[in-house]
């Protein structure tokens, strides 16, 4: 391969990676926020359960 080519070739390959780590960021995201969101929802049906036995 040519110098060029390879450049090209070793550019190609670094975008790529990186877009991958984004995507993995971005799920990584996402499931941190469903998790949140979960536990808001356990916390409030818990503080609902509390204040109906009191």
């Amino acid at each position: 391969m040519n110098p060029i080519h390879e450049d090209l070739v070793r550019a190609n390959v670094s975008a790529r990676l990186g877009e991958a780590r984004e995507c993995r960021q971005g799920r990584r995201l996402a499931r941190a926020e469903r998790t949140s969101r979960r536990a808001e929802q356990l916390a409030q049906q818990a503080r609902l359960a509390l204040a109906r036995t009191l």
